[in-house]
């Protein structure tokens, strides 16, 4: 069983609760991601409109980890 994690970037376009956002990929997908550990450690905050860097699986597609913040 592979566990290939595939890395893109996106905007976030809504905040949910429970550190869930709604993100939106460039080829018009729309994801529901969470935050990773790090950044809730570190208190990074995300709001609507910005760029973010989320990974997820191959399996499951619909659901990924925010894991950066873009600048």
């Amino acid at each position: 069983m592979s566990c290939d994690k595939i890395t893109i970037e996106g905007i976030v376009i809504g905040c949910l609760p429970n550190s869930t956002f709604l993100v939106s990929t460039k080829n018009h997908r729309k994801l529901l991601c969470h935050l990773s550990g790090k950044m809730r450690i570190n208190y990074i905050r995300i709001l609507q409109g910005d760029k973010v860097k989320i990974e997820f699986y191959k399996n499951d597609s619909s659901k990924g980890r925010i894991i950066y913040r873009l600048k």
